[in-house]
């Protein structure tokens, strides 16, 4: 079922219509995210796809993202996937804090498809070495994008924002409660 993302109040983007994400569990210890972009797709900053790689800092540019704490608990993952197929993940004790690189985690499957008015990024997760968050267990989820139009405007899309700034850290960013039973 298509979960659409909303565009932080204190943005614009002048080029999109909207923004979909997707979220299955083709098996037990995967996790699929799709993100559908509409629009002029030629106004966005979309870097070509190059080897895939751990990159810090993914989010000043055009991003997709994916937060995961357990449903029950203040420690979470943030996943960043760009479009050069580069990425990173990170583990958080708390709201901002405690941060590390996830280095138990495997790179992820990233896969895109540009067209004129849709792009699609796609990116599959093995959950089987998160160490905060069991697969079997119920999760939050917070998906969310950064976009960037070739002008150099940002804007921030979320499932949902809590009020202010764009925070996809923020306790309200983590919009989907989603359980082992949702699979595919």
């Amino acid at each position: 079922m298509p979960l659409p993302l909303k565009l932080h109040p204190d943005s614009f983007c002048g080029a999109l219509t909207g923004i979909d994400a997707e979220v299955t569990r083709p098996q037990p210890d995967e996790l699929a995210l799709s993100y559908v972009v509409s629009g002029r797709i030629g106004d966005l900053r979309l870097p070509e796809a190059s080897t895939p790689a751990r990159t810090d800092a993914l989010w000043q540019h055009t991003c997709f993202e994916a937060f995961i704490r357990p449903s029950a608990g203040a420690g979470y993952y943030e996943f960043n996937f760009a479009p050069s197929t580069q990425w990173a993940a990170y583990r958080f004790a708390g709201y901002r804090s405690g941060v590390q690189a996830a280095a138990e985690i495997a790179a992820p499957a990233i896969t895109t498809q540009a067209g004129d008015d849709t792009y699609t990024l796609r990116a599959v997760l093995r959950l089987d070495r998160l160490l905060s968050v069991a697969p079997s267990a119920g999760w939050r989820l917070g998906l969310s994008a950064v976009i960037e139009e070739t002008n150099g405007r940002q804007s921030y899309w979320a499932l949902a924002h809590p009020p202010g700034k764009p925070d996809f850290h923020h306790a309200d960013c983590f919009a989907l409660d989603f359980s082992q039973a949702l699979r595919s």
